[in-house]
């Protein structure tokens, strides 16, 4: 596997721009003619290419794009209501780079930052109901976290860091599986699943491992203007949409092994200024993180792409067990 390839299906928003498409009759349906022109063919790779990387960035490439998510983390345990834990926000930028045969790379990193649901500050730390302890809350710093995109891909799933071990399978053309959503807009509907070998093995980490093995989907919806799409004057299109993710407890939440997972759901808008984003989100960023919002060098694109897992794996210590 090279590293173009491995590229293909990483990254929060790339991921639903290239993942499987889910199936349904809308899917399967004729395409409307705005599909097809006048500035692009939406059921081209080409057309598809063109609009993943207007999407996910700008086709300009002296300007970096920001993006977004905002959402609520939710803890799941048998015999119980599921319960809301605390929010969190992404915050990511994106700038493209075209490559000479046609192909697009999209530098870009991304973080993620943990909210008190009433009041929507940046949490430090956190009373975990589950266990009455307060437990320390890490940041996530994905950086980098590049994109690739090419009108010929091999569908391989995310690598993380070789900790998941993609099938491989033949070249297919690349396309965004594009349907009407009305009122002007047309979207992208994309899962992925994975079950693959934990970063945080118990017998190391046995407070924040929730097991041996991991095992995460993904769901995303994108939406667009398809007017914007063949506005050959708009070299960025600005997107919103949802993303759900399916995951084991995080490792800070010092849960262990006991049956249960979290799921985040969420919103994801992008925006061609810093005023996009929330203004504690902004603060905290750019006290803490300052380089997390300008997009990486070029130099960047030959760093891997690593999961938050394996990432904290390599930036915390295992936490001492539990005081009686």
């Amino acid at each position: 596997m090279d590293r173009r390839d491995m590229l293909i299906l990483t990254g929060s928003l790339a991921t639903g721009l290239s993942a499987v498409p889910l199936t349904s009759a809308a899917a399967t349906s004729t395409a409307s003619a705005g599909f097809k022109g006048p500035h692009i063919d939406l059921t081209t790779p080409k057309g598809s290419v063109n609009a993943a990387v207007r999407i996910d960035a700008n086709l300009d490439e002296s300007k970096q794009k920001w993006s977004s998510v905002s959402g609520i983390v939710t803890g799941v345990r048998d015999g119980e209501a599921l319960r809301d834990l605390f929010g969190f926000e992404v915050v990511s930028v994106a700038r493209a780079w075209g490559q000479p045969d046609g192909s697009n790379r999209v530098l870009h990193r991304e973080a993620i930052f943990y909210t008190d649901l009433a009041t929507g500050d940046i949490l430090r730390s956190w009373r975990n109901p589950y266990l009455d302890e307060t437990v320390e809350v890490v940041d996530v710093i994905n950086d980098p976290w590049n994109h690739f995109f090419s009108e010929m891909v091999k569908k391989f799933e995310p690598d993380y860091g070789g900790l998941n071990k993609p099938v491989a399978r033949p070249p297919v053309p690349y396309s965004m599986h594009f349907v009407e959503a009305g009122n002007g807009m047309v979207h992208n509907r994309t899962a992925i699943n994975l079950y693959y070998k934990a970063a945080l093995q118990p017998d190391k980490w046995p407070r924040e491992s929730s097991g041996p093995m991991n095992r995460v989907s993904e769901f995303f919806t994108t939406a667009v203007k398809l007017a914007d799409l063949q506005d050959p004057n708009k070299t960025s299109v600005l997107h919103t949409g949802s993303w759900t993710r399916v995951t084991p407890w995080l490792p800070w939440l010092l849960m262990g092994q006991p049956p249960g997972h979290i799921v985040y759901h969420s919103i994801h808008q992008s925006f061609d200024s810093l005023d996009g984003f929330k203004p504690k989100v902004r603060a905290h960023c750019e006290k803490l993180y300052p380089h997390m919002l300008e997009a990486p060098p070029k130099a960047f694109w030959e760093k891997p792409n690593l999961s938050s897992l394996e990432v904290y794996s390599k930036t915390q210590k295992p936490k001492p067990p539990k005081k009686p």
